[in-house]
């Protein structure tokens, strides 16, 4: 999606020229992987090169998917040309501090962060969740609330009662272990946060998730990109505004038998070059569905089967004979019964009783 990437940041770029921006916050994930492909790092590489043209600041921060040292490569140097890069943490909370027709504006980077690493910064305290270790490094950082102050945070932020909207492309740890309650930032004038792709405001209209500025995986396809336009005047004066991000492709869902959606009067109605995610709901077996596909529709991304077979419930089945009480057809029958929600018809069932009563090769 390489071009779909340069598409947005085209847009980025008109936006921070027409909207007469001063700074760009990036909130972590810059990269899908630690490593990632080189033809990303050039793309990435070419906006950063527009961003420093347009003379805005830029602020930018490491997510959970990035390599926090590849982040931070040659940070110092760029310092110079307002862009401020923070891949890791060394052990107190990065400040820059930019200046406005108001005065000050302080804005706190904090990349991505777990406890066990920011353990040996803290000793003396006791860092055993995500939330202990936020909040020792924001009480280290001796932060002037009287001011006016902007975090940007790639973390996992809830608010009790408030469930947050998820994706399947973010990475999940099991049991939600990385929440932190928006308590602990919610004296910020502002919170810049990456990591979930859905855009969402958590606990407090200044407290935001921009979300991704493009659609990458079935869970987005209802989500509508955008970036998030910040106004902070005065203290305690936010006006914030959602600018649209328009992809090339857009990516949605399709469903039928597979004879169906390539006949021509259905292919006539859908858009080719989009980003498909297909269901199939033909009961029998298909020979290289994915192939067939992708002869009428070049980008399709996944598909699966829904029939009588995929959304069969079989948790209510029991096995009331002991399996040592059964022959081997009859375990094999309650087996493909479990599994496929029906039973074998005539040619099946024969298949494989001559299959059991084949003598083995020698």
């Amino acid at each position: 999606m390489l071009e779909e990437q340069k598409h947005v940041f085209e847009q980025i770029i008109s936006y921070i020229k027409s909207e007469q921006v001063n700074a760009v916050v990036i909130a972590g994930d810059i990269y899908d992987q630690a490593i990632p492909r080189s033809e990303a790092i050039r793309v990435f590489d070419d906006f950063l090169t527009e961003l420093a043209h347009t003379n805005v600041a830029v602020l930018l921060i490491s997510g959970n998917h990035d390599s926090p040292e590849r982040i931070s490569y040659a940070n110092r140097l760029l310092t110079e040309r307002q862009l401020f890069l923070c891949g890791s943490f060394n052990g107190s909370l990065q400040k820059v501090t930019l200046n406005d027709v108001y005065g000050e504006v302080n804005f706190w980077l904090l990349p991505f962060i777990k406890p066990l690493s920011v353990c040996g910064f803290f000793g003396e305290h006791s860092i055993e969740t995500y939330a202990d270790a936020l909040e020792a490094v924001i009480r280290s950082a001796d932060i002037d609330y009287s001011a006016r102050n902007v975090l940007i945070s790639h973390q996992f932020f809830t608010k009790s009662g408030v469930v947050p909207i998820r994706c399947d492309s973010e990475l999940t740890p099991v049991g939600g272990i990385d929440a932190i309650n928006t308590g602990l930032i919610v004296q910020f004038d502002y919170v810049a946060l990456g990591h979930l792709h859905g855009e969402q405001k958590v606990g407090a209209e200044h407290i935001c998730y921009p979300g991704s500025p493009l659609k990458y995986s079935l869970s987005e396809i209802g989500q509508t990109k955008s970036v998030l336009l910040v106004e902070l005047n005065q203290k305690s004066d936010l006006i914030t505004k959602n600018l649209s991000l328009v992809p090339l492709h857009n990516m949605c869902e399709i469903k039928g038998k597979i004879a169906e959606l390539m006949s021509p009067q259905f292919a006539l109605q859908i858009n080719k070059e989009d980003y498909l995610h297909i269901v199939l709901t033909d009961e029998e077996e298909i020979l290289d569905p994915m192939e067939k596909l992708r002869s009428i529709y070049p980008h399709v991304m996944t598909f699966r089967f829904e029939n009588s077979r995929t959304n069969h419930d079989c948790s209510s089945y029991q096995i009331l004979t002991q399996p040592n009480q059964l022959s081997a057809y009859e375990l094999f029958s309650e087996f493909f019964l479990a599994v496929c929600g029906c039973a074998m018809n005539t040619e099946q069932s024969q298949i494989v009783k001559d299959l059991l009563t084949k003598e083995p090769a020698p």
